[in-house]
């Protein structure tokens, strides 16, 4: 598998000479299968240009997993240009609701006062799917989605094919459910879904003195992310979904407060950053 970041940072757009090196687009990650099948996870403003390159590539069918429906993982969404190809099939996958479908949930951000197309004019054939309760399979790689700690129905990802996995869990807060050392595997949230995989993507918003005044809103400090890798026997951490007021200087900061708190310096965990490029064996 081939991982490409489009997009890292949480909450916010943030473009500006203060976040050139980390990236200002918000969460949208691609995986390229061996078999060179795309799979898109979020759809941040880091999709838009994700979706000029896919068509230039003449890729025509793909499938999109969204973690949850807060803005951030789906405000580019509208500017995806496959979506306005008719030639494109794209098959949207998402969590399940007892009030409403995920087609009529995300038609909202479609819809009048807040843009000006209506979903029905896309001309893509589009395909919404509640992700299901057990692991299924997307062109050979086998993925499994489950709730996770943070507002609103919100899932992580598990994508595994015969020699790699890796876990997608931008928006989390595991430690709202208590320390995150203190608890079995199976009493941590999405823990089933991290268990030792390769590559864990984890939501590393705040430095610890942050989270302090920010508990509850769905968000790790950079400690619990570290805790909640080494709980999960993660073998690499990156650390993803960075904060607005997070300029590069602070994130340098952040990416050594992880690896002094993993206790590496070399190899320990890292910074996402937009247009990087991660091969799993």
């Amino acid at each position: 598998m081939r991982l490409r970041i489009w997009g890292c940072r949480g909450s916010l757009p943030t473009p500006g000479a203060e976040t050139v090196r980390y990236g200002g687009n918000t969460s949208c990650v691609e995986v390229t299968l061996e078999d060179g099948a795309v799979l898109v996870l979020d759809a941040g403003t880091g999709i838009r240009q994700l979706g000029s390159e896919l068509l230039e590539r003449g890729i025509r069918r793909f499938h999109v997993l969204l973690t949850h429906l807060h803005l951030d993982h789906l405000e580019g969404l509208r500017f995806f240009g496959p979506l306005w190809d008719r030639d494109v099939s794209v098959d949207i996958w998402g969590p399940p609701s007892p009030v409403c479908s995920l087609r009529d949930r995300v038609a909202r951000s479609f819809s009048p006062p807040l843009f000006p197309r209506d979903l029905r004019e896309a001309p893509a054939r589009i395909t919404f799917h509640d992700v299901p309760r057990e692991p299924w399979t997307l062109n050979g790689a086998r993925v499994s989605a489950d709730l996770v700690v943070h507002p609103g129905s919100t899932v992580g990802y598990r994508i595994e094919t015969a020699s790699s996995s890796f876990a997608y869990l931008p928006d989390h807060e595991p430690a709202l459910a208590g320390a995150i050392a203190d608890r079995s595997r199976d009493w941590i949230s999405g823990g089933s879904l991290a268990e030792g995989v390769d590559l864990l993507l984890h939501d590393a918003q705040y430095f610890e003195d942050e989270y302090e005044h920010r508990v509850g809103w769905g968000h790790s400090s950079v400690a619990d992310a570290v805790a909640y890798a080494d709980a999960v026997s993660a073998r690499r951490l990156l650390l993803f979904h960075h904060e607005p007021l997070h300029g590069d200087g602070s994130l340098d900061r952040l990416g050594a407060r992880a690896r002094e708190l993993a206790g590496r310096n070399g190899d320990g965990p890292t910074l996402a950053r937009e247009g990087m490029v991660l091969e799993l064996p």
